[in-house]
Parts: structure tokens; sequence; C-alpha cells
């Protein structure tokens, strides 16, 4: 027994052996710790954020479209992610973080220790926690892949974000990285990226208007986006809320008292997804998007490391001259006359089949449609296809009081949206070209087409005045008598009416009279009329010099007309019509700014002789019915216009400060107006000129004045004044004779 006892008595070589070994396993721990820490740091387990990085963290930041008065018109973005400042973040949003996710924020310097032994015994003993700082969490956002489910991975990853939080903690203050947090995390479900998104999808606010109960919400989403969504899980959401509530009293941001009295308060939500075709002016962003894409593509506009510029992910800001009130009074003008237009089509229709002998529409659309597409990547054969457009089935269906969920074949679906009639407003300020509002189309959900620049329509007798304002160029008189009859040009008739012969071309540009424009333009040639077109910036392929160009017979788009009508208000200059002022980085550096073409293409006394003689299509013709009907007594002018068959009904008005443009006609021509006393310009255009600028002048903080058109410089040198006319021609022709006779002929 004795000796068993001294067998298992340790010497002290045997001591000092497992002192030695003690220490270097110890020491080869701390080394291999070492190692491995500055393996994860040099990247060697993957790259961490750079400085860079972490100064602008690569987060997707939705690019913004601002309007001229300061409002954001909508987004880019494939994250719907705008940057905010701790400024512009609520005290109760920045309580509810800290005192829920971080209480000792402010006193770690990035990993609170303390916390993270604590967690590891509730861990063991099945109380599973988190342990990462505000700090932390920031560090994991900036890693794109996010949040690793691979155990070993996950675990490079926390020593990842520990030494990112570090770095974190030593560059910036505590305000930037709480700043930095609300930019960079995701809140999950509609594409809801940073607390400006979701302050304002959940909310309809901004993240420096959030009280605490909806700061509470948003914090309690971040434990889990859809367990406790408001919208998904509202009773989570709920009981969530109420935590975090409980967190920030325990914390001393609130008052046992408020505390539970903000418990008791059911959740109020102001829900509103963003998707792109919400908002004000979607047709205007889609082709703005476009455009710029193209622009941005051109090399010489790059990135300091040499890509491109991407709308979708940089976080630009784009700054256009489109006014957000003008663009409201334009979309409410069109959506309230269309609805009444709508009703009167549809009675027209009501006993006639408009598809009877064009069936090719139908078949068109078919083929052009999503199913059709759908229906062809599943293997469809075309006459299972035809047959799936003929069986009846769950869809939704435009109207003016809202979206229809009907039962309809597909056929039939393609038959209604064709008779649905469409419409398109553009209005410029003639002097500086500034697009201030711009309507493509009656909803952007359904009918995607733009209808001001991208779509061209035939432009009936909207072009008149180009024909009209060459004579006067020509020295003609707008008291100048044409015959007004029936005419032939080889073997082309214009149609028409004539409302007596001779006529004076103020009168017939007023009264739109066919007979005495093509007269007129035998006078003056069709080759200076075209050139005048070119010159005034319409960009029409079809543009030929012949005399039917004189009624309108070619294509043009909404954008390319108004621009040419503002040269006539503009003293004879043509200014491109401009959208875009400029476009800023994230930083705030200009990266793009657009510089407009002006030209000279009408003399100063031609450009106000035809103003005047457009006053007279309101004042006395075509365009009346904006004095009776609207009961404007400002000096204003205009012109009605209406095509073949009652297919395109337009109408351009011009007042000194704004230059209107309105187009209406269904989606193919063939579909159209059995009456021209409703397919008119006058009826079908008119009346959403009419109603948008009553809501312009209405608004007096935008200051359009109701005066009259600026003279030319220098004052007017042709008479406008008829009596004294022909009282100065007939004299003359007096004189005339006198000379003659002395001269003996």
């Amino acid at each position: 027994m004795q000796r068993q006892t001294k067998k298992n008595q340790l010497t002290t070589e045997d001591i000092n052996r497992y002192t030695r070994n003690f220490w270097k396993i110890l020491v080869g721990l701390l080394v291999f710790g070492f190692l491995f820490i500055l393996s994860v740091r040099l990247g060697l387990f993957g790259p961490l954020p750079s400085f860079e990085d972490l100064e602008n963290p690569k987060n997707n930041l939705a690019s913004e479209v601002i309007s001229a008065d300061g409002k954001v018109l909508g987004t880019y973005f494939s994250q719907n992610r705008s940057n905010v400042t701790y400024e512009e973040l609520s005290p109760d949003l920045i309580n509810a973080l800290i005192s829920t996710e971080d209480i000792r924020f402010y006193s770690h310097s990035g990993i609170d220790f303390k916390r993270t032994f604590s967690i590891i015994l509730y861990n063991l003993v099945g109380k599973k926690q988190g342990a990462s700082t505000i700090t932390q969490q920031l560090a994991l956002n900036l890693f794109s892949e996010g949040r690793s489910r691979n155990t070993a991975k996950r675990i490079i990853q926390k020593f990842q974000e520990w030494i990112t939080a570090v770095r974190l903690e030593r560059n910036y203050t505590k305000e930037e990285i709480i700043t930095m947090y609300f930019n960079t995390v995701d809140f999950g479900a509609y594409n809801t990226y940073g607390i400006k998104s979701a302050a304002k999808t959940y909310f309809g606010t901004t993240p420096a208007e959030l009280t605490a109960e909806q700061a509470a919400v948003l914090v309690g989403m971040l434990k889990g986006t859809w367990l406790y969504s408001p919208i998904s899980n509202p009773k989570n959401a709920f009981n969530r809320r109420n935590t975090v509530l409980e967190n920030m009293r325990r914390a001393g941001f609130l008052n046992r008292e408020q505390a539970e009295a903000i418990k008791q308060k059911p959740l109020v939500l102001s829900f509103n997804p963003v998707s792109y075709g919400e908002g004000l002016a979607p047709y205007f962003r889609a082709t703005l998007k476009e455009e710029l894409k193209k622009i941005f593509a051109d090399n010489s506009r790059t990135k300091a490391d040499g890509t491109a510029y991407d709308l979708d992910r940089d976080g630009l800001k784009i700054y256009t001259t489109i006014d957000s009130r003008m663009q409201r009074y334009a979309e409410e003008a069109q959506r309230e006359w269309l609805q009444k237009l709508q009703d009167q089509f549809n009675r027209e229709n009501k006993n006639r089949d408009p598809f009877k002998n064009y069936q090719i529409l139908l078949d068109q659309g078919i083929k052009q449609s999503s199913r059709y597409r759908w229906l062809q990547q599943d293997g469809l054969s075309e006459d299972e296809i035809q047959k799936n457009f003929t069986e009846p089935t769950k869809l939704s269906v435009f109207s003016w009081r809202g979206v229809i969920d009907t039962v309809m074949t597909p056929l039939d679906s393609i038959r209604y949206h064709k008779l649905i009639l469409r419409n398109s407003v553009m209005s410029m300020e003639p002097k500086t070209g500034f697009v201030r509002a711009w309507v493509g189309g009656i909803d952007f959900e359904h009918f995607k087409y733009d209808q001001v620049k991208v779509g061209t329509r035939q432009v009936g007798s909207t072009a008149k005045p180009f024909t009209y304002a060459v004579a006067i160029d020509n020295g003609y008189s707008p008291c100048y008598q044409v015959p007004n009859q029936p005419i032939s040009i080889g073997d082309w008739t214009p149609r028409g009416t004539s409302i007596g012969s001779p006529i004076t071309l103020r009168a017939a540009l007023a009264n739109s009279q066919n007979f005495a424009t093509v007269d007129i333009m035998q006078q003056v040639g069709p080759v200076p009329v075209a050139n005048l077109i070119k010159n005034m910036g319409i960009t029409s392929p079809d543009l030929k010099p012949l005399p039917s160009i004189s009624l309108g017979s070619f294509d043009a788009s909404l954008y390319d007309m108004v621009g040419a009508y503002s040269a006539f208000v503009n003293h004879g200059v043509w200014t491109e019509p401009t959208y875009v002022l400029r476009v800023e980085d994230r930083n705030g550096a200009v990266i793009y700014e657009h510089n407009p073409k002006i030209s000279v293409v009408l003399n100063e006394q031609t450009a106000y002789v035809m103003v005047d003689m457009l006053k007279s299509v309101v004042d006395a013709g075509s365009g009346n019915r904006l004095r009776w009907m609207f009961n404007f007594k400002n000096p204003m002018g205009g012109k009605t216009g209406t095509t073949n068959n009652n297919s395109d009904a337009w109408f351009i008005g011009i007042t000194p400060d704004l230059v209107t443009g309105v187009w209406t006609g269904a989606e193919n021509r063939a579909i159209s107006f059995s009456s021209t006393a409703i397919g008119q310009g006058a009826n079908a255009a008119l009346p959403v000129y009419g109603l948008y600028l009553q809501k312009v002048y209405a608004d007096k903080t935008l200051k359009y004045t109701q005066g009259d058109f600026e003279l030319p410089k220098g004052g007017l040198q042709v008479t406008l004044d008829c009596s004294q006319y022909y009282n100065q021609y007939y004299q003359g022709e007096q004189e005339q004779e006198t000379i003659e006779d002395r001269l003996g002929f």
C-alpha cells in the first residue's frame, strides 16, 4: 500500500514536464489564435471590407428622380434603398435599437465581451440568444453574402465580423455607426431596404417622424423580418413591438406610464409597398431611365474604378424639370375627362363590332401578349395556345373605377383592352424649354407604352400652322385671301368642307379649313414647309416634302410637336424640350449635365403673327370651347387636330408661360370614333387641356400669369387688323395704277 502511494505521487520532474507542456499548448493556442486572426485579417479566408467599402458600403442604393420643386417622383432600384443622415433619425428609433439590440453600445469598442460570455452560458443551457453588438451586425451587413448557414464558415465569418467591428469603431463615431446600420439593414419583404424605405413602406412617413410605437415595430422586425412582419404576422408584430417598448422602459427611454399607454394601442399602419409604376410620372421615369442608361453606356462617363454607373444600385440623384404639382394636375385632368370620354366611346360601340373588319388586330394582340409567350415556353402547340385563349379564366382588367377581377377568356380581355382609349399630355415652358408635366399614358401598370416621346401618331391639322408660318415668313399677310374650295393636286384630292370662299389665312387656320391650307401650300411649296418642320425639332422619318404634309399626313411624337409650337411663343427661337438638368453621384458630384440645343427657326415678326393667328383658333375657331366651356378670359391660342376616321385627336394650347399638348386615341388606329363630333380634337383632347390649365391657374404657388403675349422687340411691323390691311392694299393698287398711267402702260 505504501509502495502504491509512492508510485502515484508526482515527482518534481513530472510537474515540470506537465508545466512545460501546458505552456507549450497555451502558447501554441495563442500563436495559432494570433495566426488565425492574422489570416482572417489578411483575407485568407475571404476578403474583408476595405476602408473604401466601410466609407461607401456597396449596398445597392436606389437612385432618386427629383422634381423641380424638390419632391422625389420615384426611384430606380434593384433594392429599394435610400440613405439618411443621423439628424434624420428619430430619437425614439435610436433608443429602440440600442435598448433592444445593444444596451452597452456607447461603452464597448465593437465587441461586448461581457455579453458574449454570458450569452455562451445561456446557449449552453438551451436558451439560445444572440450576442452581436450593433457594430458587429453592421459589419455583417457589409458582407454581400450575408449570414452563412455553414457552421465552419459561420465561425470564420464571426471572426471577420469582430475584426471589421473593431475597425469600424476605430474609424467612425457612434453616431456614424448607428446611421450606417440603419442604412444597410434589410427589412425583408416588399423590396424594403434601409430605414428610409421601411418608414415610408409601413407608415408612410420619414425616419425623423417615426413615433415610439412605430420605431418599436420596425426595430422589432430586425429579429425576424417575416416572423415579426406587421403584414404577414400582425399578432407576432404586436407582441414584439411591446417587447421593444418594455426594453425602452427598462433602459429609461420611456417611463412606465408612457410604455403602458403605448402598449395598449393597436398596430396602425399606412402600408404602401413601393412598385415602379406607382407614384407620379411613371411613364416619364421609364423613358428617362432608358435614356440615362444610354448616356452612361458612354465610356467617357464612368466611375473611378472604370465601371459604368448603375441607376439601380449607385444611389444617383437625378434632378429633373418636372414640377410635381403640375404633374399631378395633368394626371388628374386626364383621369377626369377620359372617364367621361370612355363612356361616350363605349356607347358608340354598344351596337357595333369594331373588330368586324379587323380580325388581324386580335391575332396580333394574342401574339404580343405575355400569356402567348408563356404558353410557347411551356411547349404548347399553336392550336393548343389558340384554344387556351378561348377558355374562361380568372383575370384582372383595367377600368377607370379601379382594377376589376373577373372571369373571361383571354381573347375577350384583349378585345376589351384594345377598346380602352389612351391619352398623353406634355406641358413645357417655351422660354426655358423646361418640361413641367409628362403623362405618357393612362395607367402604367396595364399600358406601359409611353405616348409622349416614344410613341408617334399622325398629327392631322396640328401641322397646319407650319404651312401658314412659311407663308407669313415669305410676306403673306394673315388677311391674305385664298380660294377655299375642293382642290386636286395630281392624283391626290384632300377631303374637307368649306365655310366660304375666298377666305383669309387667319380664318382658314382658325376654322381648320383643308382646301385653303392646300392652296397656300401650293403657293409656298412643300419643300420649305418640310424644312421648317424639321428645323422646329420634329424628327419624323416619314416627313416627305409632299403637299399632304400641310394637312399633317406624317407621324410625330407629342414631345416634338409641343417643342415645335414653343418656337412660336418664344419669338421664333426653338429650344430643345429639357426634362433632366443634372445627375449627381451619391456624394453629390455632378456626373452629367444637360446642355439643350437652341436655334432660331423663324423671324420674330413671323412668330408673333403665328401666335396671333393661333389666338383666333381659341377666340373664334375650332378651339372656342375653351372660352364657353371652361370660361377662360385670358389670352391663349392653340390648334385642334383630327386625323382620318377620327383615329387621333389632338390639341396643342399656348399661353405666354406654357405650351401644352394633348393626344387621344386607341391603341390601334383602326379603332376609332364613328362620330366626328365626339372623336374630334376639340372634344377628345381639348378638355384635358382645359381642366389642366384650370388647376394650374388655381394654384397661386405656381405664379403663372394670365397676361398677353410679348410683342417683338422694336414693335410689330405686320398689319393684323384686316380692315386696315385692305385699306392699305387697295390704296397701294390705286397708286400702282396711277404710276402705270403716268408711264403710259
